[in-house]
């Protein structure tokens, strides 16, 4: 673990490579389940038109999108190295000829060290885990499924069309296969306190998976949870219930599991609430200070769980 409360990303990273590598996040031009029809139409209450992406892929195709991102990281952060993010919408929702295309594109890039794909955790099938776990042997591979929250009555009540139970399949059949899975979740999920919001790092926990994804439920123009906040049937997080949330999730952790994000990026213009999800570092200062007051670390109270199992 670095010297930070958490195992963070980019420290795992220059241990891997020994050299900073950054993510690109890619529009590959694909749909999701929740929006084509076979679900619903619309996705989640929390997202637009461009699946909580950039919505570059209306505009360029993935070597493009990755040349214009290097030189752009490069200057940066100083970035050697590169994890191709295949970002927007359910980037296992394709027949795999198309997949593998796409992968197959990103990884020809020689500074590209692996991929990172975002899908939902019912819509991921055996052959395509099978094809990615080849590629594991040359690349860096992590799966990253979107659980959002392990409570089904919460599931239903944003839309999302799945189980809890359909992570925890995903996440076991991609293990299966050595291929790492990272969890994305978010806190302040409608009609979730602090106990809802703790079930889900209780249940992660016990998934067996490598990372996580931690976010805040922000509020973006023209989504349905834009007219629950306008109505005022939705109440955000304050920054300092933020901080304490994530810093109490964070101890029922794994110590050993890689936390690859702990704040939301929102688009500036596209952002209706909370104004201070745009002050990341600020916010990132407020998780380590609650943590720091309450004499908590990552794992501190994950073996309360072992012992409850």
């Amino acid at each position: 673990m670095s010297d930070k409360l958490y195992n963070d990303y980019n420290s795992y990273l220059r241990r891997l490579f020994g050299c900073r590598v950054q993510k690109i996040t890619l529009d590959a031009g694909l749909t999701c389940p929740n929006r084509d029809g076979t679900l619903g139409r619309g996705g989640c209450i929390y997202c637009n038109e461009k699946g909580s992406g950039t919505g570059a892929g209306l505009n360029a195709g993935i070597t493009a999108q990755l040349s214009a991102a290097k030189e752009r990281l490069s200057k940066r952060y100083g970035a050697k190295k590169f994890i191709a993010y295949f970002q927007s919408f359910s980037n296992t929702y394709a027949p795999l000829e198309r997949l593998s295309a796409l992968y197959a594109e990103a990884l020809a890039d020689p500074d590209v060290v692996g991929l990172s794909i975002g899908t939902r955790p019912d819509c991921v099938s055996d052959e395509v885990l099978d094809h990615l776990s080849g590629l594991s042997k040359t690349h860096l591979i992590w799966m990253e499924y979107g659980l959002q929250s392990s409570s089904d009555k919460t599931l239903d009540l944003i839309g999302r069309g799945h189980r809890a139970a359909s992570f925890a399949d995903a996440a076991a059949r991609t293990r299966a296969r050595n291929i790492s899975v990272c969890a994305h979740v978010i806190l302040g999920l409608p009609g979730e306190g602090m106990e809802e919001m703790l079930g889900t790092a209780r249940f992660i926990a016990r998934c067996g998976i490598q990372g996580v994804k931690i976010h805040l439920l922000y509020v973006i123009k023209g989504t349905r949870l834009d007219e629950l906040y306008r109505s005022g049937a939705y109440r955000c997080l304050q920054c300092e219930e933020y901080a304490a949330a994530a810093g109490e999730f964070l101890a029922l952790l794994p110590p050993e599991m890689i936390i690859q994000r702990l704040t939301s990026d929102p688009h500036p213009e596209e952002l209706a609430a909370p104004r201070w999800a745009l002050e990341k570092q600020k916010n990132l200062e407020a998780i380590e200070t609650y943590m720091r007051e309450k004499g908590l670390f990552q794992g501190k109270n994950y073996g309360r769980i072992e012992r409850n199992k």
